[in-house]
């Protein structure tokens, strides 16, 4: 005769065997996020995250403590500003354009100067089904190393062997010319890394112009500061914009809460400061959607006045339209 107490005593065993037998799987979702916009296709494709460190190194002219309030109020770390790294990917129809390309590999121990965790574009654009190959235009806001460096492998081949390469004429020569190797340490990689980078596409470059088309749908807006060429993008379809805004804002607590401070990584940080106040409020004002390449992943959202600033809007997580 079976004991009643005992099987259930066994029974009441089994769930904990159960999640004893399951370990855990340690591997991070692919990064990317794929929606409509108008009658464009666009994937937002990682290349991971980019750690800053104490927020007093990255924003030198904010007042002490201020920062890591803010980022107390706002649930996040204090000691360790966190950035990531939204690279988009816009099908046109006719065209493959890919908006930055991360840090990537082609400058060797250089390439992981923000530490490990960057450098994942290339990866997460075929886990998104996207063949490097089959990119038509790589569009850069500026040539900074978290937005160019993956142009090249570290061997220095293309690693998308059929695209031009977008970017104002002002930033070209700027970021390779080894005269401006001067100023703060990381001049002399970043101009190092771009002239690495940027030279082995000189026979496939494009220059962009402010308020003029780089491909249809897709218009340049002049945004300087954070360099002195940056670009910002409009990318237009079925009437409804999306502004690609670069590095127009690095943070989306600190720099639109108080969008007049400035950032240690700014080409002319009161420039980059004005241009940020100026281009926030047109977006805020227009009601444009805003995908922005350091927000909060996967950096897609809507900007609004908020006090003597701004407050970021995240859209929600939608599998086929961002409204």
């Amino acid at each position: 005769m079976i004991n009643r107490r005992a099987l259930l005593g066994a029974g009441a065993m089994l769930p904990l065997a159960a999640q004893a037998a399951a370990p855990f799987a340690n591997t991070p979702a692919p990064g990317w996020y794929r929606f409509r916009w108008g009658d464009f296709e666009a994937t937002v494709v990682s290349d991971g995250t980019l750690p800053l460190g104490e927020p007093a190194g990255g924003f030198p002219t904010s007042p002490p403590g201020e920062a890591r309030q803010l980022l107390e109020s706002a649930f996040l770390r204090p000691d360790n500003v966190l950035l990531e790294q939204n690279c988009l990917v816009l099908n046109t129809g006719r065209q493959l354009i890919l908006f930055d390309t991360g840090m990537g590999d082609s400058m060797g121990p250089a390439s992981q100067m923000f530490g490990p965790t960057t450098g994942k574009l290339l990866a997460n654009l075929r886990a998104a089904g996207i063949d490097p190959a089959a990119i038509d235009m790589v569009v850069l806001t500026h040539p900074h190393c978290d937005h160019c460096w993956a142009l090249v492998d570290a061997q220095g081949r293309r690693n998308f062997p059929n695209a031009q390469v977008a970017l104002s004429e002002v930033d070209l020569r700027y970021w390779t010319d080894a005269n401006n190797k001067r100023g703060p340490e990381f001049m002399g990689a970043f101009i190092d890394g771009a002239t690495k980078n940027l030279n082995a596409y000189r026979d496939r470059l494009v220059m962009v112009r402010d308020e003029q088309e780089v491909v249809p749908g897709v218009t340049a807006l002049f945004a300087p500061g954070h360099t002195l060429g940056h670009h910002v993008y409009a990318i237009t379809s079925q009437g409804r914009t999306m502004i690609n805004s670069g590095d127009l804002a690095h943070h989306h607590v600190l720099l639109l809460r108080r969008p007049m401070w400035e950032f240690a990584y700014d080409t002319d940080p009161a420039l980059s400061a004005r241009t940020r106040t100026r281009m926030l409020d047109r977006v805020a004002t227009d009601g444009h959607a805003m995908i922005s390449y350091h927000f909060p992943w996967p950096g897609l959202g809507h900007v609004t006045k908020e006090g003597q600033g701004f407050a970021w809007h995240q859209a929600p997580m939608n599998v086929t339209t961002v409204g």
